[in-house]
């Protein structure tokens, strides 16, 4: 796995599953056109852009320049990377005929393609540190979710919605993208004195 310290913005959920087998970091789906009305997504992706970077990796299409384009007119330039794949006629496996453009997406591409776009792109890839383990940082974990009643409890979707609300992310971000966006803006400690003052 390569470790990409930027958040990688993605079209739909199939190019985040190709590329959650590639990279080790945040894989943010714009939903395809739906980034266009979906505020608090775009509200995710600006603070993400802030604390991190982004790196757009969309597909190569008229239709993937134009969600790029419109996140490049939403976010300071200063935040992002691109990442390019290149022109590859085909159609993915998993559909009945190929693209409006016949042009295979991120979920089609090879790795290797993957790789060289990262590459061209000059994130910070680096692959799994070698040596000298770090003093390890104590992460949020889904054990402490449940602990402070985010999950599990009888009163969790109503603390959850009052924690998303007040970091302003979407309502239906899921437990494992909620533990990936907590960790990369604050730290355990900020966690347990948010958590104080907003649920007890």
């Amino acid at each position: 796995m390569i470790k990409v310290k930027e958040a990688v913005i993605v079209e739909g959920k199939y190019d985040k599953i190709k590329l959650s087998s590639i990279i080790d970091g945040l894989i943010i789906e714009t939903h395809g056109f739906r980034i266009f009305k979906d505020k608090q997504q775009m509200a995710l992706i600006r603070r993400m852009a802030e604390s991190r970077g982004l790196l757009i990796l969309t597909d190569s299409d008229s239709a993937g320049f134009l969600i790029r384009h419109h996140l490049m007119s939403s976010i300071p330039a200063k935040y992002i990377k691109h990442a390019y794949i290149p022109d590859v006629l085909g159609k993915e496996r998993r559909k009945e005929k190929s693209s409006k453009e016949g042009k295979l997406g991120v979920e089609g591409v090879s790795k290797q393609q993957i790789l060289e776009a990262l590459e061209r792109a000059g994130v910070l890839c680096e692959p799994e540190q070698q040596g000298e383990p770090l003093e390890p940082v104590r992460q949020i974990e889904k054990s402490d979710l449940f602990r402070d009643g985010l999950t599990g409890g009888e009163n969790s979707a109503q603390n959850r919605k009052i924690l998303l609300r007040h970091l302003e992310l979407p309502e239906h971000l899921a437990t494992n993208g909620l533990l990936k966006v907590l960790n990369s803006v604050m730290s355990y400690e900020e966690y347990c004195n948010l958590i104080e003052k907003l649920l007890k």
